[in-house]
């Protein structure tokens, strides 16, 4: 799949390449780190602190449910060798519940960050590709590639305008 968006990117950038190479404008192009763009405005900043304490509350849910799991395990261990095989079979019976129990209740955590996490910066991301838009326009970039995007191995800082990114989402809030 990463190939695949490989190939189609560098396409693209071949094809705008040569439709470009007709204009006697030259070939602008920009880098942009949206998660540093992110991490660097103050709605941002408060985007991941509301994320960090959900993510310390979802903890602090699955923290007892470990506990009792390892404290069952311990008394296991401890009372094997005097319990009946049937009472020892029923705890380790309990012990496979609670183990999937677990394994539910972190998948269905995990799945909450992730639309929390969406919740709290897609607006913020949304707001950053506006202003992406204005200074690719007002600056005259012919593309603006993201940082970290599949098939952009490389790029010169000379080419990073996530500061004036940040500039630009810090003066409009």
């Amino acid at each position: 799949m990463r190939v695949h968006k490989a190939i189609v990117l560098l396409a693209a950038v071949g094809l705008l390449a040569w439709g470009t190479a007709a204009t006697a404008e030259g070939i602008k192009i920009g880098i942009v780190d949206i998660d540093q763009a992110i991490s660097s405005t103050e709605a941002g900043k408060a985007a991941r602190e509301e994320f960090a304490r959900k993510q310390r509350e979802a903890e602090a849910k699955i923290q007892p449910m470990l506990d009792r799991y390892k404290a069952l395990e311990e008394e296991l261990k401890a009372k094997k060798f005097v319990l009946s095989d049937e009472a020892l079979f029923q705890k380790q019976l309990d012990m496979v519940e609670m183990r999937n129990e677990i394994q539910n209740k972190m998948k269905q955590i995990e799945g909450q960050m992730k639309v929390d996490q969406k919740r709290l910066e897609g607006p913020l991301v949304a707001k950053l590709g506006e202003i992406i838009q204005e200074v690719g326009k007002s600056q005259g970039f012919t593309m603006i590639l993201r940082r970290g995007a599949p098939g952009l191995l490389y790029t010169r800082e000379a080419l990073d305008i996530t500061d004036t990114v940040i500039e630009k989402y810090n003066s409009k809030s």
